[in-house]
């Protein structure tokens, strides 16, 4: 039998209708339904079941869609922490802390906060700077990711590969830009709460052997663009950590002023692929919608695996997001990246 899927509703095709005619006509309806994924939800809403021989046809197509977008640059990966699954500590195989818990517990020392303070790793941060002074964070951050030597992530490797036109990573570390080592590209990095400058963010120039800080002006669009709004050890440090951090960045950037103008042109009309990140909080929720302003109105895709209906509903209704509701692991394996189960940090 073959089945099709209309709504939701399975339509069996049976035996005693295989004549000609009716198999000329579900074929079409087949190929119509196939044309129509580019613009209609495919995992979303489990409307399609991958295991049947329809559901690898449309998985192909999705597939097919994101290589393409990422080849023409119409296409944005947009990586969280979870990006980073399966990057370890060279010395003792402990995995790279990204997300907030991890954070939270390696900022102070491998022990919980209180719980109002577990909250949110920007709420932590806020308690350690009033308690240590700002620099703290910004020794915790360097130590972490400037000094400790970590093992690439599988992700970061597939990036290296594909080297798409633009892409926006929201972690701290550096292995977006070490994936652009052999390639001359533009970097943002965000800042916050410095003086001397309207800007949130500072431009640089990587002519394939080191990084120079640049203008707007200076600055060849036609290059890759790497966007680190939360800061990186390298070339300077500079970090998005705190509560006090996150709303003088969040308020310029609304107002313009958290991005480069070249990019405010290019990200527009384009498509987001979100990978390894959550939107359970109001703080990624916010810099994700400042920084991807402009969208198309089919905004794109986001992996994200046992996704809240909060999750759903912002992605739909305030991005024009699909939902694909998979581990990133598995996702990612349609693409030959074989990323690790996610360990406790």
């Amino acid at each position: 039998h073959c089945a099709l899927f209309d709504s939701g509703s399975p339509l069996f095709l049976s035996p005693s209708l295989q004549n000609q005619t009716t198999v000329q006509w579900y074929s079409a309806f087949t190929l119509h339904q196939i044309n129509a994924l580019q613009t209609g939800p495919i995992f979303a809403h489990n409307l399609v079941n991958p295991s049947t021989a329809m559901g690898e046809i449309m998985e192909q197509q999705l597939i097919d869609t994101i290589k393409k977008g990422l080849s023409d640059g119409s296409l944005i990966p947009y990586l969280g922490a979870q990006a980073l699954t399966g990057s370890v500590n060279t010395q003792n195989d402990e995995p790279i802390p990204a997300d907030s818990d991890s954070l939270i517990l390696a900022m102070n020392g491998g022990k919980p906060m209180a719980p109002k303070l577990m909250y949110e790793f920007p709420r932590a941060a806020m308690n350690q700077e009033l308690k240590r002074g700002r620099t703290f964070v910004t020794r915790f951050f360097n130590k972490l990711y400037g000094e400790t030597e970590w093992t690439r992530a599988p992700l970061h490797n597939w990036i290296k590969s594909v080297k798409p036109a633009c892409v926006i990573d929201i972690n701290r570390d550096l292995q977006l830009q070490q994936s652009y080592n052999d390639t001359p590209h533009n970097l943002m990095i965000g800042i916050a709460r410095l003086g001397g400058t309207d800007f949130r963010y500072k431009l640089y120039h990587y002519d394939g052997t080191q990084y120079t800080e640049i203008t707007n002006e200076q600055a060849d669009p036609s290059l890759p663009l790497l966007l680190k709004p939360m800061g990186s050890p390298q070339p300077e440090a500079n970090y998005i950590a705190s509560d006090a951090d996150y709303v003088d960045y969040i308020t310029e950037l609304m107002g313009g002023f958290g991005v480069p103008k070249f990019f405010k042109e290019y990200r527009k009309e384009k498509q987001y692929l979100l990978l390894g990140l959550r939107l359970t909080r109001d703080t990624e929720r916010m810099v994700l919608a400042d920084l991807v302003y402009g969208h198309a109105s089919e905004g794109g895709w986001a992996v994200i695996p046992g996704a809240t209906d909060k999750e759903k509903r912002f992605c739909k209704n305030k991005l024009g997001i699909e939902v694909i509701d998979m581990p990133l692991a598995e996702f990612m394996s349609a693409f030959g990246v074989d990323i690790p189960e996610p360990m406790e940090a």
